[in-house]
């Protein structure tokens, strides 16, 4: 299949400025599909600047995007910690109640450490042949089908992530405003209908935002968004030492309560295969625990930094934009995000031990429904899964560009019809499918595995030159091993996929 014109004008990366100083060393070479291409072999040096750079007859080129890119490092790091940072934060408390303070702890800096290693071979494989895009990435190793496959990954990955954003405010949302007029539930008022209120947020907010032509314009937002998010685990952390333990659930039969809450956690019966009858257990940490439900915790884990699809579309508007730059933001944000993951587990837990429930705000709830604190920590919830879908949508957007309109310049309408039809799809899915979720729990354990893991790591073993690195090379093994784990992982979470629908049994919190 012959390449597009545009996809040779990405390949070939333009011509250097004369005018340079600064020693570029370059070398043609000619692909798997017959297109000659420049290749770089001081990416660092020459490559990272000279995209902006006026071209030798004076007019400037613009080669990944159509704009320069003019994002501030700062707007950076929120774009892409708003990027990590999903709905899934909320049950990590359950999953250190099932795995142990010190395995939790172990488990998120080995997946927090394996993303900053994904993101290098990504960056390194960008910047050896001047690509900034996942898709182009995946066609200058593969030809078309890689590009099909990272933008079909992309896009099934992130509309199942804006499926269960929306999902979350059309069901919490109106729980929350009941609770603030403290309405009848069973009143057809419509500000408590889920479904209008998820169609008047999507208009409202998200459409407006998903229309802005660059992705740094959000940045704004996304520190808004990560602002919520450190109030939510600043009001975990005050009611850890406000909230007795046992605690007294919020019934006028306090006995039936204290009688549930001492009989009604798994953790206790099953934790490290002993039954626990006395009641200081529930009140003291564990540092190791083995259940049933361990295995449950470490697909969410794994995908805990999924941010992949988001890293080179950032990374094209960063201004002045190096290899070395990005990597920075990357590993700011996923520090950040490593640090909010980690107190957020460790208070939510060491304030109901293992009567924490998989969605930790519902076990608030459990104690005072109308407690105003946490009212406004949900709304906050809300309102930063909401400004997240933006951000998730952009490079959906940009995979059907890719693949289907791979030769046409800007458009608006076409722009803003790309993101209108997807959030009306998405809108569509969550009022008249919401059991379609289940399904994106399946395509979210075969692309996630494969955009964090499996594509950095064969991407950078097709495109960097066996004359660089042979395949005997340290850094192509460790590749191929981290592709393998990528394989692995994706294995595991499909099995316990089909055990938790086959038994009942499972992790009730999703991942990012």
């Amino acid at each position: 299949m012959e390449p597009s014109q545009s996809e040779m004008n990405i390949l070939s990366n333009g011509k250097t400025h004369e005018g340079m100083s600064m020693p570029m060393k370059t070398l043609l070479e000619e692909d798997q599909n017959g297109t000659h291409t420049v290749r770089y072999e001081d990416p660092e040096a020459g490559l990272e600047n000279e995209e902006f750079l006026p071209s030798a007859d004076g007019k400037k080129q613009m080669r990944f995007t159509d704009f320069e890119g003019k994002t501030s490092f700062g707007m950076s790091v929120f774009n892409l910690g708003n990027a990590i940072m999903g709905s899934g934060i909320l049950g990590l408390a359950y999953a250190m109640a099932n795995t142990g303070v010190l395995l939790f702890l172990f488990l998120l800096t080995a997946v927090a450490a394996l993303s900053c290693y994904s993101i290098h071979l990504l960056l390194k494989a960008s910047g050896i042949v001047g690509i900034r895009a996942y898709e182009q990435l995946g066609y200058r190793a593969f030809g078309t089908p890689g590009k099909m496959a990272a933008g079909i990954a992309i896009t099934l990955q992130n509309i199942g992530a804006m499926s269960s954003y929306l999902y979350i405010v059309k069901s919490e949302l109106p729980l929350v405003i009941q609770a603030f007029l403290k309405a009848d539930p069973n009143s057809d008022l419509w500000y408590l209908n889920g479904n209008y209120l998820v169609i008047m947020v999507s208009a409202s907010i998200i459409l407006p935002l998903a229309l802005m032509k660059q992705l740094g314009y959000l940045g704004y937002t996304s520190g808004f968004s990560l602002s919520c998010m450190v109030f939510f685990l600043t009001a975990v952390i005050y009611k850890k030492f406000q909230i007795p333990c046992p605690f007294e659930e919020f019934s006028a039969n306090s006995t039936a309560a204290h009688h549930s809450l001492n009989f009604s956690s798994p953790v206790h019966e099953y934790s490290n295969g002993l039954v626990h009858e006395d009641d200081d257990s529930h009140c003291s940490p564990r540092m190791i625990t083995i259940n049933s439900q361990t295995a449950y915790t470490v697909p969410i884990l794994a995908f805990a930094f999924v941010c992949h699809p988001e890293v080179l579309p950032i990374y094209t508007e960063l201004r002045n934009p190096t290899k070395k730059k990005m990597q920075k933001v990357s590993n700011i944000s996923i520090f950040v995000m490593y640090s909010m993951y980690f107190l957020a587990a460790l208070f939510g837990y060491l304030t109901f031990y293992g009567n924490v429930e998989p969605e930790l705000l519902h076990t608030y709830s459990r104690i005072d429904p109308y407690d105003t604190l946490i009212l406004c920590v949900r709304v906050a919830v809300l309102t930063a899964v909401t400004l997240t879908v933006p951000i998730v949508l952009f490079p959906v957007r940009r995979a059907i560009q890719q693949m289907i309109f791979p030769n046409k310049a800007f458009n608006w309408l076409r722009h803003i019809a790309i993101a209108l039809v997807l959030l009306t799809f998405i809108n569509m899915l969550v009022i008249f499918a919401p059991n379609i979720l289940g399904i994106f729990g399946i395509i979210g354990a075969t692309s996630a595995p494969c955009l964090i893991f499996i594509f950095p790591a064969v991407f950078y073993i097709r495109i960097v030159p066996k004359e660089d690195e042979p395949m005997s090379s340290v850094s192509k093994i460790l590749a191929l091993c981290f592709a393998a784990l990528g394989v692995s992982f994706m294995v595991m979470s499909l099995s316990f996929i089909i055990i938790d629908w086959t038994t009942g049994a499972g992790l009730a919190a999703g991942g990012h």
